[in-house]
């Protein structure tokens, strides 16, 4: 059986057509709440992650970096389709998360 091609030629079994998308679906990086993402409020975001991170005993790295890491995987995996208002909740979460962390 011959295995399905990616855009850079390189041969792949994974099904879907993006990496991020089977990184997201199999992650085993952390747990987080689902719905997360669609809040509307930054600060209740960034706690979440926050909580998340430190509570997490699969992460590799420090908590923030688990948590910002996670929070900026999650903009770049929505790209051009996250709207302007969407992202903008999410930046200041990113901000919200460094307050926490005293950073």
């Amino acid at each position: 059986m011959r295995k399905a091609k990616t855009t850079s030629g390189r041969a792949s079994s994974r099904t879907g057509r993006y990496w991020s998308a089977a990184v997201t679906r199999h992650s085993d990086a952390m747990t987080i709440a689902k719905g997360v993402f669609q809040r509307d409020d930054p600060n209740s975001i960034a706690r979440s992650l926050k909580r998340a991170a430190e509570h997490s005993n699969r992460r590799k790295s420090s908590p923030f970096r688990s948590a910002i890491s996670l929070l900026n995987f999650y903009i770049n995996r929505a790209g051009k389709n996250l709207p302007a208002r969407r992202r903008n909740i999410l930046e200041r979460a990113k901000g919200a998360l460094r307050s926490l962390y005293g950073k």
